[in-house]
Order: C-alpha cells, then structure tokens, then sequence
C-alpha cells in the first residue's frame, strides 16, 4: 500500500486524516475563515472555490488563492472546484473546469486537486497528467447525492479512478437507510483489503452516515470531514468532536 505524504502529514496511515472546507463567498470570509481554520487541530484544508463568487474570473481566483496559502502556510490544502451534478454550488463547462484547474495547479500553491471522475475522460486524464507534472497529488471523486449504489459499483468506481491515475480514489453517497451505510463501509474494507494500492476516501452522508465519517481507519478510509462553521456537505460533524471520536477509535484498533 503507497501513501501520500504531503508537508508533514502521511495520508494512508494510522488515523484518517481530518479536513477541513473553506466556503468563503468572498475574500474577506475566506481569509477569517482561513485564520479560524489555522487555530484548530487539522491536517487538511480543503478550498470549496465552487462557493466563491468570483471564481469565473481566474486572477481573481489565484489571488485568493494566494491569500488563503499565506495563512495557512504548513497544511496541505486541496483545491476542489464541485460541480452542480455532484453536489456544488454552480454550473460549469468541461472547458472552463479545465482551464481553472490548469490555471490553479501551475500557481505551485495547492498540494492536491480534487478532480472528478464522470468529468469528460479526455479532460481527467488531461488534469491528472498536469497536476503530476507540477507535483501536485490528485483526488479523483465521485459523489452521488440521491441514492447508495450497490457495493459492486461503488468498488467499480473507485477501481476506475485508481486505474485512470488517482492518487487518492474517492467516492460520497446518499444512504437512504442503515442498510445503505453498511453497503458503503463493506464496499470500502473490500476495495481496501483487495484492490486498493494507495489511499481511497469513501464516505456515506447525511446524519445515517456520520459512523462512516468516524470508522475510516477500520473500514479503509483515508481522509474524513469535518465542519469548522459552516459545512460543505450533509453529515460533517464539528472538527473537536470528529478528533476525539477519531482518538478513541484509534486506540481501540491499534490496541
């Protein structure tokens, strides 16, 4: 099993990693934000620039950027653009989420970019192959906001984002009952177990799904998410509670 070791934190080993969303709608709410964030004890930062107002303008986008980089200057910080059919804030072409991907990964600011799966393939591998070339490690997700799909095929999907050059495969799902949740965490611990070769992220969300959020290092889980002040998705438990469960869990597994 590889690990992904960024700034001072190894992701794939021990405890799941706990990150953190910035929501900010302006730079002034991202920046108190980012000093909020930089006081609490994370591992990860994650920029929601769905939610940023003026993300359709690239310099902006890398000034804020630049911004959020200069507080939180020793954690490793993801960049994700979610688009609308996966749970984001906005619409965007294949086209524009190429070029603000390209544009953020050459800043040299971000550690990992969150690219999704079901984005045109043509355009996935185009990412994946320019974040590597500037050392940055890539995230390919897939989030599906209405349902759970069986366990075969959310083990397809992450197997389908390891082979296209993931670092880190991740995928999100709805649970509509208690079942759902335990169809996820059996998909992980199977994808974990027998086909995963480096870190994967899996979660199920909502209130039913906050054990997944907790029992990562059980099950496979790498990286899990936590609420600073507002959440960026359904589920997200308080960064202090979300750390002590962890804790707990942790010594019971490696005891």
């Amino acid at each position: 099993m590889q690990v992904v070791k960024v700034k001072d934190i190894t992701i794939g080993e021990g405890r799941p990693k706990i990150c953190v969303p910035l929501v900010g709608r302006s730079v002034e709410e991202l920046v108190a934000e980012a000093q909020y964030i930089n006081a609490l004890a994370i591992d990860v930062v994650e920029w929601r620039v769905d939610f940023f107002e003026k993300v359709d303008q690239l310099a902006s986008v890398s000034e804020a950027l630049a911004s959020i980089r200069a507080i939180i200057q020793d954690v490793p910080l993801i960049f994700t653009f979610r688009t609308a059919q996966e749970g984001g804030e906005r619409e965007i072409s294949v086209s524009d989420y190429v070029a603000l991907n390209k544009t953020i990964i050459r800043t040299g600011l971000i550690d990992l970019v969150d690219v999704e799966l079901f984005l045109d393939k043509t355009a996935v591998k185009e990412l994946i192959d320019e974040a590597h070339q500037h050392q940055v490690f890539v995230i390919v997700s897939n989030h599906d906001f209405t349902k759970t799909p069986d366990k075969e095929e959310i083990v397809s999907r992450l197997k389908q984002a390891q082979a296209i050059g993931a670092d880190i495969p991740k995928i999100a799902v709805m649970p509509r009952n208690r079942t759902d949740v335990l169809t996820l965490l059996d998909a992980t611990l199977t994808m974990h177990q027998q086909f995963a070769d480096r870190p994967i992220i899996t979660m199920s969300m909502a209130g039913q799904g906050v054990i997944s959020r907790l029992a990562g290092e059980v099950f496979g889980s790498a990286i899990t998410f936590a609420a600073a002040k507002k959440a960026s998705a359904p589920g997200q438990v308080s960064v202090d509670d979300l750390r002590h469960s962890l804790e707990l869990l942790h010594q019971g597994f490696v005891g």
